[in-house]
């Protein structure tokens, strides 16, 4: 790929933006922004990768449901990334950046048992809300309430499919009667 075109702007670089938001605060909030970008670009493709695998006597009922979460995950990341433009800088795109910038590791590339596939998916779910969490205070810290909205709707999504699996997952109390 040649580098002699020109660059609109750098990664990593903050431009002033319509939003009226502080250089140094957005530079705080794109950076947040980011690393939940690629935290959800992560855990797309890995319910992407359990949406094609998935396999067993609830194949149709979960094949549905890994179709519903990566197609979510998809949309956030969209919407993330949108608002790192809004706020001046650039979203994180390129997969190998995705994979170093994200707080959760995806599982490896082998094929598992659904309910081993499933408890990585809740695991890393949980690290995601977590860390959203901490971006939604620091959000509303610095005085940016669209993110904090933006990242509010993002965590009731990460929720919703956090407690999907934990249904999943639960024993089934038919079999012990």
């Amino acid at each position: 790929m040649s580098t002699q075109k020109p660059v609109r702007q750098e990664y990593g670089t903050v431009e002033e933006n319509a939003l009226r938001i502080d250089e140094d605060k957005a530079e705080q909030l794109i950076d947040a922004l980011n690393t939940d970008l690629a935290a959800t670009e992560v855990l797309y493709h890995q319910l992407r990768k359990h949406h094609w695998t998935v396999h067993g006597a609830e194949y149709r009922d979960l094949h549905l449901f890994y179709q519903e979460a990566y197609e979510t995950a998809s949309e956030g990341a969209d919407h993330i990334a949108e608002r790192v433009q809004a706020l001046g800088g650039v979203p994180t795109s390129r997969p190998a950046d995705f994979q170093e910038r994200s707080p959760v590791e995806p599982e490896p590339e082998d094929i598992y048992e659904v309910r081993t596939m499933m408890k990585n998916d809740e695991e890393m779910y949980g690290d995601i809300i977590e860390r959203v969490r901490e971006h939604i205070e620091l959000a509303e810290n610095l005085g940016d309430y669209a993110t904090s909205e933006l990242l509010r709707e993002q965590l009731e999504d990460l929720e919703e499919f956090a407690h999907e699996i934990e249904h999943f997952l639960a024993e089934d109390s038919l079999t012990k009667w």
